[in-house]
């Protein structure tokens, strides 16, 4: 596939949407390898408390009880500060004001920008998905049928919500683990690598029509 072109020969608006994307995804990056430790610890405490929450209450019952908390900081903080400027006899005028007078609405160009986005990856695991089901390539076909056999021991042992639990922790342990012992594990990585090779090659030599199309 070709590269993206460079910015000088993109228009404006699809000039700034590849800034504004280059952006998000160093935020991204950013805080997944614990750039910033206080942003990347409230972000993930939050997304793990919420996770947990789940496990317990309904996730209408967690919504209720975020907003009901949310609501009650504001509500004590507004009255606060009208009782405040009473005593004082100021005129700050409402304590959200800032935050009022915001834009808060969501711009075109960035919904289109992830639409598509979502829309050419549904695109491609619709296109992908064929391509196993209708056995184009029998090994992959194969390998799938095997991924989903193992998923159904992951199923038996583990609930949807653990898998998500699970899968935040390591997605925001992973990286930084990695780039600690990037050394070590690509070493051992490519041993495992070198071996399923090994594996898949002697079946596929055993197994008639399991060779892959030469392209």
């Amino acid at each position: 596939m070709p590269g993206l072109p460079p910015l000088s020969q993109l228009s404006g608006g699809a000039a700034a949407a590849r800034r504004r994307f280059k952006m998000d995804a160093k935020c991204v990056v950013d805080l997944l390898y614990w750039r910033d430790v206080k942003t990347t610890g409230v972000v993930f405490g939050a997304a793990l408390l919420l996770l947990l929450s789940l496990t317990v209450c309904s996730i209408v019952s967690v919504c209720s009880y975020i907003c009901l908390a949310l609501l009650s900081v504001t509500i004590c903080f507004r009255i606060y500060k009208g009782i405040l400027q009473a005593i004082q006899k100021s005129d700050e005028g409402h304590p959200f004001k800032q935050y009022l007078d915001q834009e808060v609405a969501l711009s075109e160009d960035m919904v289109h920008k992830y639409s598509d986005l979502v829309l050419a990856k549904l695109n491609k695991t619709i296109g992908e998905l064929r391509r196993l089901f209708l056995v184009e390539d029998l090994v992959d076909s194969i390998k799938f049928a095997v991924l989903m056999w193992i998923l159904t021991y992951v199923g038996a042992l583990f609930t949807g919500l653990t898998l998500l639990i699970l899968g935040l922790i390591a997605v925001f342990s992973c990286p930084i683990v990695y780039e600690k012992h990037q050394t070590q594990i690509d070493h051992y990585l490519a041993l495992v690598n070198n071996q399923i090779k090994d594996v898949v090659g002697k079946i596929q030599a055993k197994v008639p029509g399991m060779k892959r199309k030469t392209e």
